[in-house]
């Protein structure tokens, strides 16, 4: 009858020396060797400990109905018109001061509870003498991330559009995209730009003069743009028709850059260091083996064992 191998398991050899031996010194040696040179490899290759992980993140975006708008005439009408909805920029203007008809829609496409898209309309009355060559329209916004630290701020959308021929509509569609130049916290409660972009209660006309305010908001490290506005300028306006400003702006799923934890460190180290460990683990145990086998070091060797008969001796 053949017979065939059903089972087997190792023996296992030992090998005795005194701890101040060279056996015992070979052993530290190795063992040096084995774990230190791995973490040496994983940290100087770059990128052991993760500074800077990202996830994606739909925000939760609202539109704070605060609008400042300077449209440019012909010189010989008056240079430009103005209107905000800040009381005391108003007062400011004085004959400048032109109040639009503001329609606004926030629209939530996908039903998660946050809205996706804001449609704004605003439709300047000009006399049959004034022409607009030129927009400058600031938007205001909160702005939320709730996913791994709790992030909020009043941000901001600029829309500026300029043509030699007087228009009779502006066309914007565009993203809010958000702008870091550095990662968010990975957890707690991060309001520091959580301001009003625009001093809206100032006396002071230089408070809302658009080259300073776009100066403070660009200081930020966190901020929002109006990413591919692409403009559209309509000309051909009929007499006493008003100058429209149509826009559609986006919230997309933005991707968050933020500032990984210990713990994430800690595990996105180890699995660098494990993977080269086990390569020492294997060239090192074939060297202790090839030394001891060989009595490149002088040991005394122990009888051969199978595991049974070491669970007895260690029983015993």
């Amino acid at each position: 009858m053949a017979l065939y191998e059903l089972f087997s398991h190792p023996a296992e050899r030992g090998y005795r020396a005194g701890l101040c031996s060279k056996a015992a010194l070979f052993l530290l040696l190795a063992a040096v060797l084995t774990y230190i040179p791995p973490l040496l490899v994983a940290y100087r290759s770059h990128g052991f400990w993760l500074k800077r992980s990202s996830y994606e993140e739909q925000p939760t975006v609202r539109f704070l109905h605060q609008v400042l708008l300077v449209a440019l005439l012909q010189p010989e009408q008056g240079g430009f018109l103005a209107w905000s909805t800040f009381p005391a920029f108003n007062r400011l203007q004085g004959d400048r001061l032109r109040v639009p008809l503001v329609s606004t829609r926030e629209e939530d496409r996908n039903q998660d509870g946050k809205a996706d898209v804001l449609h704004f309309n605003l439709e300047l009355p000009l006399q049959s003498t004034e022409h607009v060559l030129g927009v400058q329209l600031l938007l205001t916004f909160t702005y939320q991330l709730h996913r791994m630290s709790t992030f909020v701020m009043q941000s901001m959308a600029f829309v500026q559009s300029s043509c030699a021929v007087p228009g009779s509509q502006l066309y914007v569609n565009g993203d809010l995209r958000l702008q870091q130049r550095q990662p968010l916290r990975y957890s707690g409660l991060d309001v520091r730009y959580n301001v009003s972009v625009i001093n809206g209660t100032s006396p002071f006309a230089q408070d809302f003069d658009l080259t300073r305010i776009m100066a403070a908001y660009q200081e930020r490290n966190v901020t929002t743009i109006l990413s591919d506005p692409n403009p559209i300028w309509l000309v051909g306006r009929a007499a006493e028709a008003p100058f429209v400003i149509n826009a559609v702006i986006r919230y997309p799923v933005e991707v968050i850059s933020y500032q990984p934890g210990f713990w994430e460190m800690i595990k996105f180290a180890w699995v660098q260091y494990v993977s080269i460990l086990l390569i020492f683990l294997w060239v090192f145990g074939r060297i202790k083996i090839f030394v001891f086998q060989n009595q490149v070091v002088t040991t005394i060797p122990v009888p051969a064992m199978s595991q049974g008969d070491l669970h007895k001796e260690h029983l015993s």
